[in-house]
C-alpha cells in the first residue's frame, strides 16, 4: 500500500524481536472497554475531486468575519491587516526557515527575532521579553510556572476578570506540576476580590486588563500589595492593540506581561494560528521560559546576533528546563513585527484611539435599545451588556440575520450564571452601517 510500506513479513519479524505473539498483544494494557472494535466513523477514500468537492462543501458552511455585522471579541478581535504583511512573509526565507540552531546561517531569522523581542518589551514596558509563545493562553501558563519557581510557593491565584480559557490552560499546565489555581468569582470589575484574597502563601495573582468583560483596570494597588506579599504580578493582555493607548503592565508595577498578539499582522483566519507575548522583569531573565535572541558581534566587530540562554530549553535540558516550549510561533511573530513596524507608536496610538471612539459608538447604540444594560464601566473595545433574554438564544437568531452579535459569556463559563451576558467588541473595521443593522436587529429581537 502506498502510504503503509511495511509487509506482513516485516510485521512477523518486528513481533518476533519484541516477543508479542500479535498485533493486538501489543495493547494488552489498555482495557477492552477503550478499544474500538469497528471502523472509524469516516467516509470510504475517495479521488481527489471528489475529496476537493465535499472539502469546498464543507467550507461554505463557514462564514467569514468580513462577511457582515461582526461584534466578536472574547480574545480573538478582528482587525485589518495590510496586504504587505503576507506579502512579505510568504517570500520562502521566511516561510520555510525553522529553529535558528546555527546562527552563522540564521542572522535573519534571529535578527527578526530580536526586532520582535524589542517591539513587546517596548509595548509592556518591561525590559526583558522572549521570542515568542504559542499564543497568549499557554503565555499565561508558563508565567504562573515561572513565578512558582521563582517564589517557590505553590498557590496561584486568578482574578474573575480572567479569561476562562486562560485561566483553564493555566490550571492544565499548573496542575501537573503540583500548583494550586484558585480562580475568583467571575466578575465585571474584580479588583477589590483579588486584593483580599492575596496571603503569605500566593506564588502569584494574574489579573487581565482590559479584562474578560472589556473592563479596564489599573492593576497598580493589586501590584503593590502582591509584593508587600512576596508574590508576583502577572498582567494578560488579549488584545494587542489597546497597548497603543492603556497604561502599560510595567508602568503599573508587573513583574510579568503576557498578551495575545494576533491583533496585530496575524488576523482571525478562523481560529488561529495565534503568537504569545511574554515580557518580565530584567531580574526574573532566567527563569524566563522560551527562546531569548541577544545581540553581539562577531570576530570582525560586526554586529550579530545569538540565541542567550538556550540551553534552558527542554531539546537540551529536558527534565531540568524551565520550560517545555521547545519553538516559537516564529512565522506569525514576523508578521507581528512587519505590522508593527508599519505602524510604529504614532499608528499603533492612532489604530487604539479609532478603536475605542468605534466602541463608544456602538455602546450608545445598544444603551438606547429598549431592555439593554451595559455593565463593563470603562473599556478599550469590548464591553459586556446584559440582555432581557438567554444571550446565546439572541446571538443565533442575529446569525440568521448574517449579524454576529458577539460572544455569550455562559459559552466561555458555563457555570458563572451570566446566561443573560453578552459581550461585544468594536475595532476599526466596525461601520456605523453595522453598528446601526446591530442595534435595529437587536431591538427587533428583544422586542418579540
Amino acid at each position: 500500500m502506498r502510504y503503509l510500506p511495511l509487509t506482513p513479513d516485516d510485521r512477523r519479524d518486528m513481533l518476533a524481536v519484541v516477543g508479542a505473539a500479535d498485533i493486538d498483544a501489543l495493547f494488552v494494557d489498555v482495557p477492552q472497554s477503550a478499544r474500538r472494535t469497528g471502523l472509524v466513523d469516516l467516509p470510504p477514500h475517495a479521488g481527489e475531486l471528489e475529496v476537493e468537492r465535499r472539502m469546498n462543501a464543507l467550507a461554505r458552511r463557514n462564514r467569514a468575519a468580513g462577511a457582515g455585522p461582526f461584534f466578536c471579541g472574547a480574545g480573538a478581535y478582528r482587525h485589518h491587516v495590510p496586504a504587505s504583511v503576507d506579502h512579505l512573509i510568504q517570500r520562502s526565507e521566511f516561510l520555510t526557515s525553522y529553529t535558528p540552531y546555527q546562527p552563522e546561517i540564521a542572522q535573519g531569522t534571529l535578527q527578526t527575532l530580536f526586532e520582535f523581542q524589542t517591539q513587546v518589551a517596548a509595548l509592556t514596558g518591561l525590559p526583558v521579553a522572549n521570542a515568542s509563545m504559542y499564543d497568549g493562553s499557554t503565555a499565561c501558563a508558563e508565567a504562573v510556572m515561572m513565578a512558582a519557581r521563582v517564589t517557590r510557593r505553590r498557590r496561584a491565584i486568578l482574578s474573575g476578570g480572567v479569561h476562562p480559557h486562560y485561566d483553564e490552560a493555566a490550571h492544565t499546565l499548573a496542575h501537573s506540576a503540583g500548583i494550586e489555581t484558585v480562580r475568583l468569582p467571575a466578575a465585571i470589575d474584580a479588583e477589590d476580590a483579588v486584593l483580599a484574597a492575596i496571603d503569605a502563601d500566593t506564588a502569584c495573582v494574574v489579573v487581565q486588563t482590559p479584562n474578560v468583560f472589556g473592563t479596564v483596570t489599573d492593576i497598580t494597588r493589586i501590584a503593590a500589595a502582591a509584593k508587600a506579599a512576596g508574590a508576583l504580578t502577572i498582567v494578560v493582555t488579549t488584545e494587542a492593540v489597546a497597548f497603543g493607548l492603556l497604561k502599560s503592565p510595567g508602568e503599573m508595577g508587573a513583574d510579568i506581561a503576557v498578551a495575545e498578539g494576533a491583533s496585530i499582522g496575524v488576523g482571525l483566519n478562523f481560529g488561529g494560528p495565534y503568537v504569545g507575548l511574554f515580557a518580565c522583569r530584567e531580574a526574573l531573565t532566567r527563569q524566563m521560559p522560551g527562546r531569548l535572541c541577544g545581540e553581539t558581534v562577531d570576530a570582525a566587530g560586526e554586529r550579530g546576533f545569538v540565541l542567550t540562554l538556550s540551553t534552558r530549553e527542554q531539546h537540551i535540558r529536558r527534565d531540568k528546563a524551565t520550560s517545555n516550549i521547545c519553538t516559537n510561533s516564529g512565522l506569525c511573530a514576523l508578521a507581528f513585527t512587519i505590522h508593527m513596524s508599519l505602524l510604529g507608536g504614532t499608528g499603533l496610538s492612532q489604530l487604539a484611539r479609532i478603536n475605542h471612539a468605534r466602541a463608544q459608538r456602538l455602546r450608545e447604540s445598544l444603551s438606547a435599545v429598549a431592555g439593554v444594560e451595559v455593565l463593563t464601566p470603562r473599556f478599550f473595545n469590548e464591553f459586556a451588556i446584559r440582555l432581557p433574554k438567554p444571550a446565546d438564544a439572541v446571538v443565533e437568531a442575529l446569525a440568521r440575520q448574517d449579524i454576529l452579535a458577539g460572544v455569550p459569556f455562559s459559552r466561555l463559563d458555563p457555570s458563572a450564571g451570566m446566561d443573560d451576558v453578552l459581550l461585544v467588541c468594536a475595532t476599526e473595521t466596525t461601520t456605523d452601517e453595522d453598528i446601526a443593522a446591530f442595534a435595529a436587529a437587536l431591538a427587533q429581537e428583544i422586542a418579540r
